[in-house]
């Protein structure tokens, strides 16, 4: 997922003012016309960022999904560290963490 905040270089909580301010200098940056180095991928994705940020409903939509796509991130992140660590254990402690899960579900 794109960071519409990372394109535009401002941050998620920048007034509307300030996203205006900052797309329109990125845009007068990326131009063709005025950079001839410039690509037109730039442009396009500018272009999107701004539909959605400055939106009220589209950048209400946008945030939420964005944070739901961080928090699946590092639950991701934490299920690798937790199978990288069951993965160095000994095997005794892998008897004892079975033992602990054990009488976990036989509490419940």
């Amino acid at each position: 997922m794109q960071d519409y905040y990372q394109i535009l270089e401002v941050s998620p909580t920048a007034t509307e003012a300030e996203i205006k301010r900052s797309y329109r200098r990125l845009v007068r940056l990326h131009h063709p016309d005025l950079n001839k180095q410039a690509r037109d991928i730039h442009i396009k994705r500018l272009n999107e960022a701004y539909a959605v940020l400055r939106d009220p409903a589209k950048r209400a939509a946008y945030d939420a999904e964005l944070a739901e796509a961080r928090r699946r991130e590092e639950e991701h992140k934490r299920q690798q560290a937790q199978a990288k660590r069951e993965a160095e254990m000994t095997w005794i402690e892998g008897i004892f963490g079975f033992v602990r899960e054990l009488k976990k579900e036989l509490k419940d």
